[in-house]
């Protein structure tokens, strides 16, 4: 588990899968992410989600607001898996982070990226974590720059499951040393 001053991230177990599937899996929430999926879809990804927490000890969190005991959205850390992604992308830990509408704009995407970043950087040892969104989806382009990612327009690309709209797929690095001055 992850803890911060107003969530608990924790691996996520079966019993999540419905919350996802209801809170998750919203034409709202999905809009920048390819769009609502099947139930079928979001399942197999989310048993892969488990098993990777399994073998690895890290992946999605399932973010908790501790003051509610109530789950509010999903962040963490994966590899970049891609067919679409440029060669050199492939295989990097990416972080990732989605709330449930009813939690945007508060400040919760931020302070649970902030606690992933520090265990990718501190206790996983990374020398450097990509982020990924397009320019349609302001809301996260802002988080990065806050966040200190930095824009590697190089690597950006067309991702064929988006559309136009969310196209090219925009990247961001972050490297260990500009975490260490980033940190709150």
């Amino acid at each position: 588990m992850i803890e911060t001053e107003r969530l608990v991230l924790r691996p996520p177990v079966a019993d999540d899968l419905p919350w996802i599937l209801k809170y998750m899996n919203t034409a709202a929430v999905m809009r920048h992410l390819g769009g609502v999926r099947s139930p079928e879809a979001v399942a197999e990804r989310f048993t892969s989600d488990i098993a990777t927490f399994a073998e690895t000890g890290n992946g999605r969190w399932i973010a908790w607001l501790r003051e509610e005991n109530r789950r509010i959205g999903r962040c963490g850390l994966f590899r970049i898996v891609s067919e679409a992604a440029p060669e050199a992308l492939r295989g990097l830990p990416e972080i990732g982070w989605t709330l449930t509408e009813d939690y945007w704009g508060q400040g919760y995407a931020s302070e649970a990226a902030r606690s992933v970043l520090g265990f990718g950087f501190e206790t996983l040892g990374h020398r450097a974590i990509v982020a990924q969104t397009s320019d349609s989806n302001t809301a996260s382009t802002r988080l990065m720059e806050r966040l200190g990612f930095v824009r590697t327009p190089a690597l950006d690309y067309v991702d064929p499951d988006y559309p136009a709209a969310d196209n090219p797929t925009t990247v961001w690095r972050m490297v260990r040393e500009a975490w260490g001055e980033a940190r709150p």
